[in-house]
């Protein structure tokens, strides 16, 4: 196993950035689009599933605006409750939005979600 061996006697001092969570993040990015207006989000990080959940909010009709640290998504136009497929294939939580969207619409219309081989063991259990 490996170990740290710390000496003391010197003061430990600086600063980190914490990127915000990807897991905290897609909710609550799924969840503007019950919002009906415009959400201001802080400290989201930037990585492939974040950008894709932009994607798929624009297909929606959200308007996406990312300054430095803030994201602010207006969701006031969203007039869709259908992902399309090659959205959905994109990552395996986009699947998350069926909740913002059966809230919204009472329905929702969307493809297996990316990269997850449990929708296809399921889908051919169902058959």
């Amino acid at each position: 196993m490996s170990s740290y061996i710390i000496k003391g006697g010197k003061r430990l001092e600086g600063e980190v950035h914490i990127s915000g969570s990807k897991n905290a993040s897609l909710p609550i990015i799924a969840a503007t689009i019950l919002n009906r207006g415009i959400t201001k989000l802080y400290n989201i990080p930037k990585i492939h599933d974040t950008e894709m959940m932009y994607e798929i909010l624009k297909e929606l009709g959200c308007k996406i605006k990312k300054e430095k640290n803030k994201v602010i998504i207006d969701s006031s136009n969203v007039n869709k409750f259908e992902i399309s497929e090659n959205l959905m294939r994109e990552m395996r939580s986009s699947v998350i939005l069926a909740g913002a969207l059966l809230g919204k619409y009472g329905k929702a219309t969307f493809s297996y979600p990316g990269d997850c081989d449990i929708w296809w063991i399921l889908s051919a259990s169902l058959r």
